[in-house]
């Protein structure tokens, strides 16, 4: 499993460094689509980090109608009892529960009312959230489109590289990808080798018994000095 993983991460990695070489004759064209996936998710999380905060909220509030619900009818059968007590240290006691229960309505009605005010509060964030996250993807979609028509330019091999990498990428777990796209903010050869016991990418030193473990597969490792994903020199390459 860990040996496929890696071979496909060197296969992305090498496909990666073939479309850097191709889009150097895009200009800053990728780079603004990339940055405008960035802010799209970015926004699509305050989208729904504040989504979450209404749901919450009316959850709230749903809980506290049904608490209030529940004071009603306990008020109201207290209010019949009274009639039936038998002497006045009874009824003072029913007395006493009952303006305990008009004072926990009263907290609850003030929550309730609290919580409308917040959920119109959030909805309306949630709009401006909204429209700021839709200019982000009809830009992106603009910026993409115009990356498409000068991929083609260059005989489909952007395209096709492209369409390689998103194939690979899918046969991969969700995390390690997550991890491979944050490496690759910083290094566009994500995934190096080892050569003569140095991380290939940064020439750091690795520990000769990370390198006996790497060669059993069993986990991936990264370059301590650069956060590079590594791999065995002598590991077989998958094409791409």
């Amino acid at each position: 499993m860990v040996l496929e993983q890696l071979q496909l991460l060197a296969a992305i990695t090498r496909i990666d460094n073939e479309l850097a070489e191709l889009q150097e004759e895009l200009g800053d064209l990728p780079y603004e689509v990339k940055a405008l996936e960035k802010e799209v998710r970015m926004r699509q999380q305050a989208v729904d980090t504040t989504q979450k905060h209404i749901d919450d909220i009316i959850q709230t509030r749903a809980n506290a109608r049904i608490r209030a619900q529940e004071i009603h009818d306990k008020e109201k059968k207290l209010s019949e009892q009274q009639f039936q007590v038998r002497n006045n240290r009874e009824f003072d006691a029913i007395t006493k529960e009952v303006e305990s229960l008009k004072n926990e309505l009263r907290d609850v009605e003030k929550t309730i009312a609290s919580t409308m005010l917040t959920e119109d509060n959030l909805r309306r964030v949630h709009d401006g959230q909204s429209e700021d996250m839709e200019d982000a993807a009809m830009r992106l979609a603009d910026r993409e489109h115009e990356l498409r028509d000068l991929s083609s330019e260059h005989n489909g091999e952007i395209t096709s590289f492209l369409s390689r990498r998103a194939d690979l990428l899918a046969q991969l777990p969700k995390n390690l990808v997550v991890q491979y796209e944050h490496i690759k903010e910083y290094h566009n050869d994500t995934t190096v080798t080892i050569r003569k016991n140095c991380c290939s990418g940064c020439f750091s030193a690795v520990p000769a018994q990370r390198i006996v473990e790497m060669r059993t597969y069993k986990m991936i490792f990264t370059c301590e000095g650069c956060g590079r994903l590594l791999f065995p020199e002598e590991m077989p390459l998958i094409p791409i």
